[in-house]
């Protein structure tokens, strides 16, 4: 073969490795990147400069406190999901067998559902103010003194009560991944029981336990529901109230990037901290370690650990929520509540399809391109995840709008008349949707398909299969599992996102998420249980199949 042949070889090798599968993968990632994107050009570029008057008077109040509410949600969740993890891991108790899955369902439940129930379940009229009135025979409120329920503390506590499980799982598994060789060595040298877990188990789990306290302060950052319940303001609470209130999107966008720093800060520390720390087994014979029989007090006392966040973070918004579901069956023949469980379903279940469908395609072209830009901009597609919804919603809206009005004036100038298609209808919704949850889909199916064997689709191209038939009857039966999981996750953290719900919702349009919110906001937990019951119910399903994936 001459020289010029093996070149042209080449050429014709590269032209075939700009397939649609590469070309569509790349299109992926910077749809999913693009709101970040604007987010930082608007910031930049703002059409009224906002900049110096908020720094001057509301930025450093929402950046105070946010910090605190990630610090105080980060240290208490890291102490209840480690702490529940340890036990359930190493001793044995009563009622540790149902607890180590019941510790698992306030994921099911979304902190602003439980910031009403806890409101409702304390408040004046609630049933322990009434209670103690009764008791001690007081008349008002000036008689005695109660804590004040909407405040930093009480969002402290609802927000850790239902993101402790992110610690609990991640930290469970590590300590179960342990050898039990440790601990005995630990124990022949007479460590007791509390000196094994900081000096043994609590450092090998470490890394776990920090990546699911980020995971938590992130999901904090996020929220707006339980914030704006408890009037703590946030930096999420002032995009909410620049945008909206003040007409200015520029200045949105400006406090919408201080949120993605600091997100950005914190995903950094986690990865910088697990790369420092990192611990190998030197043996190939690994036996996990052992439960030890508690007994006498100190099984209950573990017991009684163990139920306290159940309780706060399931138990007590579901009673609160159902007694108030229950009561009217009215409530659950309105037609409004038909429309949003309706419109949750539709828009929940087109972003899921979209969005593993995109997943699987984004991660099955980088592998057949080979190239480094498609490598590289795979794990920057995740960063959606960390993103806050309403820091998103400012990066789609706003671009969105100005191409969806240069579009109608277009085609109205070809004599049709179509109305914004894009930000008028739930498009704009179900793109953020897709953008905010990408990370999970593409998790899923580059895990999958990377414990797929290579020698599998490479038979299947020698028998004459196409690319896109490899990955129908190769991949897909092998990755469906995954896949099903991913959909489902995605589906569920669809119905319980609100912020760019609010953000982004089309005039008259509401899911179960807004209804309930709205309804809240009211004072109306009575007509906001039945779609709060809904949300939870889709809830469970997915902690059923978290449970039994970690079984």
């Amino acid at each position: 073969m001459t020289e010029m042949q093996t070149v042209a070889g080449r050429k014709r090798l590269s032209l075939r490795e700009l397939s649609p599968w590469s070309i569509g993968a790349v299109l992926i990632c910077v749809i999913v990147l693009a709101p970040i994107i604007a987010v930082f050009w608007m910031a930049l570029n703002p059409t009224e400069n906002i900049w110096g008057h908020l720094i001057s008077t509301t930025l450093p109040r929402y950046l105070r406190n946010t910090l605190i509410l990630m610090a105080s949600v980060g240290v208490l969740t890291a102490s209840m999901g480690t702490g529940a993890a340890w036990l359930v891991s190493r001793y044995a108790f009563p009622g540790v067998r149902w607890l180590q899955w019941a510790l698992l369902l306030p994921l099911a439940i979304p902190a602003y559902v439980g910031a009403y129930a806890l409101v409702d379940f304390l408040e004046y009229a609630g049933p322990v103010q009434t209670g103690l009135r009764a008791l001690f025979g007081w008349q008002t409120a000036r008689d005695y003194w109660f804590p004040e329920i909407r405040s930093m503390g009480a969002a402290v506590i609802v927000l850790s009560a239902a993101l402790y499980p992110y610690v609990y799982i991640l930290a469970r598994a590590a300590f179960r991944e342990q050898s039990g060789a440790g601990e005995e060595v630990a124990r022949s040298l007479g460590a007791g029981a509390f000196a094994r877990f900081c000096r043994v188990g609590l450092p090998l789990a470490r890394p776990a336990i920090a990546a699911g306290t980020a995971i938590v302060m992130m999901e904090t950052v996020n929220d707006f529901g339980t914030v704006d319940y408890f009037a703590v303001q946030t930096l999420t609470t002032g995009i909410f109230s620049v945008w909206l209130e003040s007409n200015n999107a520029g200045g949105a966008a400006q406090i919408a990037c201080v949120v993605l720093m600091l997100v950005i800060l914190l995903v950094t520390l986690e990865k910088s901290s697990r790369r420092k720390l990192q611990f190998f087994s030197l043996t190939t014979r690994h036996r996990p370690p052992g439960q030890t029989a508690l007994t006498h007090g100190w099984g209950w006392a573990a017991t009684i650990a163990c139920l306290i966040p159940f309780l706060a973070g399931f138990v007590l918004p579901v009673s609160v929520i159902l007694s108030h579901a229950l009561g009217s069956s009215d409530r659950w023949s309105d037609p409004e509540l038909l429309r949003a469980l309706v419109n949750t379903v539709a828009v929940g279940g087109t972003a899921a399809v979209l969005t593993v469908l995109a997943g699987v395609f984004l991660v099955y072209g980088v592998r057949l391109s080979g190239r480094t830009l498609p490598k590289l901009l795979l794990p920057l597609t995740t960063i959606g995840y960390a993103a806050p919804g309403a820091v998103l919603a400012v990066g789609i809206l706003i671009p969105l709008a100005f191409l969806d009005n240069r579009l109608a004036d277009f085609l109205e100038t070809l004599g049709f008349d179509v109305g914004l298609m894009m930000t008028g209808s739930a498009f704009a919704l179900v793109l953020s949707y897709c953008v905010r949850f990408f990370a999970i889909a593409q998790g899923a199916a580059d895990g999958a398909m990377g414990r797929v064997s290579p020698s599998l689709p490479m038979a299947a191209r020698s028998l004459g299969r196409t690319k896109g038939q490899t990955l129908r009857e190769v991949y897909f039966p092998l990755i469906r599992a995954s896949v099903g999981s991913a959909l489902l996750l995605v589906f569920v953290d669809c119905v319980k996102e609100l912020p760019a719900t609010m953000l982004l919702r089309p005039f008259n349009f509401d899911t179960l998420a807004t209804r309930v919110h709205d309804q809240a906001s009211l004072e109306n937990l009575g007509d906001a249980s039945p779609g709060a019951i809904l949300i939870v119910a889709v809830g469970m399903i997915a902690v059923g199949l978290l449970a039994r994936a970690n079984r």
